[in-house]
């Protein structure tokens, strides 16, 4: 007799069964229950109780875990930087080496620094080989 009227309650709450707890001692009331009317005015009446929903709160989403400080730049982009300085550089002491300007041990030694990003720009490896040679 207390299912049908736990089944009548999840029709007329429309929520799970779980959810739905019936008083021990108004268990009169609830079995005297015919329509959903009855069911909701039980609830109003404190003869029914309705349990919170369990369960854990959604994912965040993930735009919201996406902001200016959360993202570095596209690793395609950072590729593309990398290899056009990375040319730059290599062309520009492969010159020095050919007009005799830095010996065959500096420029293998700039090629490895050229290769562990030392330099920012032309500049800055201009500046490193004028301190070089001082």
């Amino acid at each position: 007799m207390i299912m049908k009227k736990k089944e009548l309650a999840i029709k007329a709450l429309k929520m799970g069964k779980d959810r739905i707890k019936f008083v021990g001692v108004r268990l009169d009331e609830i079995k005297e229950a015919i329509t959903k009317q009855d069911i909701r005015d039980l609830v109003l009446s404190g003869a029914i109780v309705i349990k919170p929903v369990k369960g854990r709160r959604k994912n965040e989403k993930r735009k919201n875990k996406r902001g200016p400080g959360k993202v570095k730049k596209k690793v395609n982009k950072r590729k593309q930087e990398y290899v056009k300085i990375t040319r730059k550089l290599r062309k520009h002491v492969k010159h020095l080496k050919k007009q005799g300007e830095i010996t065959n041990e500096e420029f293998k030694g700039l090629r490895k620094e050229i290769r562990n990003r030392s330099f920012k720009s032309k500049a800055n490896l201009k500046l490193n080989i004028e301190e070089r040679k001082k």
